[in-house]
């Protein structure tokens, strides 16, 4: 079992900065995937970003050169760094860990906020 407990998010204009963490703890195995997600009211959920336990990243093409995805491991927790913020970008923002391959997300976090306003 793998939890993980988001926090930052919460509001700011648009052109602003914000950073989301998840704190990872539990077996996690040697082949994995986090990722972060996003879904506002009335549309579907849409992949923002990922990680694998290589360091290969991938970015939705909305958020490239603007959010920036990395992972402590010694600490084992997952950063978004959220840049040139736009309302498009309000969401509720979900982490998720996937064992091997960056396809089958089973554990997700509990969900924070971010609401840019113009």
């Amino acid at each position: 079992q793998v939890q993980l407990v988001q926090s930052g998010g919460g509001s700011v204009q648009a052109g602003g900065s914000l950073r989301l963490s998840c704190a990872a703890s539990g077996y996690m195995h040697r082949d994995y995937c986090l990722g972060w997600f996003r879904q506002a009211p009335g549309k579907e959920r849409e992949r923002v970003a990922t990680i694998d336990d290589d360091g290969y990243l991938n970015y939705a093409d909305a958020v490239k050169g603007r959010f920036t995805i990395s992972h402590d491991n010694a600490k084992n927790i997952l950063y978004l760094q959220m840049n040139s913020l736009k309302p498009e970008d309000t969401a509720m923002y979900y982490c998720a860990y996937a064992r091997g391959y960056c396809g089958g997300f089973g554990f997700w976090g509990q969900g924070t906020q971010v609401t840019v306003s113009s």
